[in-house]
């Protein structure tokens, strides 16, 4: 078990400092990374969210509301695209057999087109969510025109779910290793979850927007930027959800933080830490022969 870390295009949010806290002013747009996960299993390869994929860096405008293109102006670059980034590492992308989303946001979910034979789980109120699109917000977070797949997903009800480090419903996934598990992460969406990966030197937890910013898991005084407090504060589905979430997110680092590793989707310093590279710099063969120390 093998895991690959993945930036699927950055994001660049208007206000600047204010959202990611390193860029000089807030008069420039800020830079937010989309953090994926490709996993190196006996039975082919896994990926955790797909990030942009090459449909929406061809049509841009076609596929997303011009609502978030404006707001967070995506940098679309090719070889940044999961599918891209597959096989710039020497794998064939026909070999990712199975996808696991964190949720259905167009930023995660844009690459699913890429992987057409992929088998797709994700929570079941996630994807009634997602077709119902009941608000505004909904129909521009939402895209349909990035599900040709829909015939090949897999929804999953958390109910079936086992304890996992004080998680009571952690979801294996049929046909999918049972060294990655579903944690549902309610209040961003309605099917948020994050996804658990069991490596050989611990678990590590990509958490997706369950929180924005590395300093909310700060376990004696959390903090996030007034740019991304807002923006969580705007797409939240289930604010007291959300923010229970958050702090059994910070409990199991103070708990169990020898045995696991958590991350977000979209702060670059997590992203440059774990992947020892620039977030901007796509992953290839290179770093898949001469991996960073």
């Amino acid at each position: 078990m093998r895991v690959h870390h993945l930036n699927c295009i950055s994001t660049c949010p208007l206000g600047g400092k204010l959202m990611d806290a390193r860029t000089q002013t807030i008069l420039r747009r800020g830079h937010l990374s989309c953090h994926c996960l490709l996993v190196e299993t006996g039975s082919g390869l896994v990926l955790l969210d797909t990030g942009l994929g090459l449909n929406d860096v061809a049509n841009p405008s076609g596929r997303l509301s011009r609502f978030f293109l404006f707001l967070v102006r995506p940098e679309f670059r090719e070889e940044m695209t999961a599918v891209r980034q597959v096989r710039r590492m020497g794998f064939d992308p026909r070999d990712v057999r199975h996808i696991v989303m964190t949720h259905l946001d167009f930023d995660h979910a844009g690459g699913l087109d890429d992987f057409a034979g992929a088998t797709v789980h994700l929570l079941a109120a996630e994807r009634e969510a997602a077709r119902l699109r009941a608000t505004w917000l909904d129909r521009a977070r939402y895209r349909p025109q990035q599900w040709s797949t829909e015939d090949h997903w897999k929804a999953v009800d958390p109910g079936s779910g086992i304890p996992w480090l004080g998680f009571e419903h952690a979801c294996a996934l049929e046909g999918v290793p049972p060294e990655i598990l579903l944690v549902p992460l309610i209040g961003h969406t309605l099917g948020h979850c994050g996804v658990a990966v069991r490596r050989p030197e611990g678990w590590l937890l990509l958490a997706g927007d369950a929180y924005f910013f590395r300093e909310e898991m700060n376990l004696e005084r959390p903090w996030c930027t007034p740019g991304l407090r807002f923006y969580q504060w705007m797409l939240e589905k289930d604010r007291a959800a959300r923010l229970y979430n958050q702090e059994r997110l910070r409990e199991l680092k103070r708990a169990r933080g020898r045995e696991v590793e958590i991350c977000c989707s979209h702060d670059v310093v997590e992203f440059e830490r774990l992947s020892g590279r620039p977030a901007d710099f796509p992953a290839d063969q290179l770093l898949l022969n001469h991996p960073p120390a």
